[in-house]
């Protein structure tokens, strides 16, 4: 697993990217929809992922793993999986959580 993203979710979308890029200097990395927005972080190849429509889940790391589904076959009987893997534009994505229920996503780059 390599850790690609941070993710935060954030109650305004809008409100959240202009707080990132004029007050920390981040740029927009890329945007799925209104809900999702990838920011450059300053001098690393990691990205902040901030997204207004996932509730209920705290922030945490997002890791890029061979295949989810994969890793999900694999662990699910060992794993607490709060979000079986779906579906998202570039590949799949899926959420465990720690034994502190702390949610750790996974993705994969399967469509690109």
């Amino acid at each position: 697993m390599k850790l690609v993203f941070l993710y935060h979710p954030v109650n305004n979308i809008k409100e959240s990217v202009t707080f990132y890029r004029e007050n920390l200097g981040f740029e927009e990395a890329w945007r799925e929809g209104n809900h999702t927005v990838a920011l450059k972080l300053p001098n690393t190849d990691i990205q902040l992922m901030i997204e207004d429509d996932e509730d209920g889940l705290s922030a945490g790391g997002v890791f890029l793993v061979d295949s989810v589904d994969e890793f999900f076959e694999e662990n699910k009987k060992k794993l607490h999986f709060v979000k079986e893997p779906i579906d998202i534009p570039p590949g799949r994505y899926a959420i465990y959580e720690d034994n502190s229920s702390n949610p750790i996503r996974i993705i994969d780059f399967s469509k690109e």
